[in-house]
């Protein structure tokens, strides 16, 4: 999620297969296939694609420290990471300033 206008919104960031573009048909793909297994709230407002997601050693994903470089806060602990400079693509997304 992300702080967004007294609110938080919700951000889904995916890596792509094989350079697969990820066009508006896959996103609506996507919007439904979650609206037909989750609550509304938890469509993405905002689908991006990324070339890598920020794990931890063991390869779980650190939703937490994507939210607080997205928001533009300090990511502690980051030599837990597997692969920490994944964390740079995420700084300044423009995207998220909309």
């Amino acid at each position: 999620g992300q702080s967004w206008d007294g609110d938080v919104r919700i951000v889904l960031f995916v890596v792509m297969k094989d350079n697969t573009e990820l066009t508006d048909e896959i996103r609506d793909r996507i919007r439904e296939r979650i609206g037909k297994n989750c609550t509304v709230r938890h469509i993405h407002a905002i689908i991006l694609p990324v070339p890598d997601i920020p794990r931890t050693r063991p390869g779980k994903i650190t939703e937490l420290a994507v939210r607080n470089i997205i928001e533009g806060r300090p990511v502690k602990n980051v030599e837990a990471l597997a692969n920490p400079d994944s964390l740079e693509f995420y700084r300044h997304l423009p995207d998220l300033a909309k």
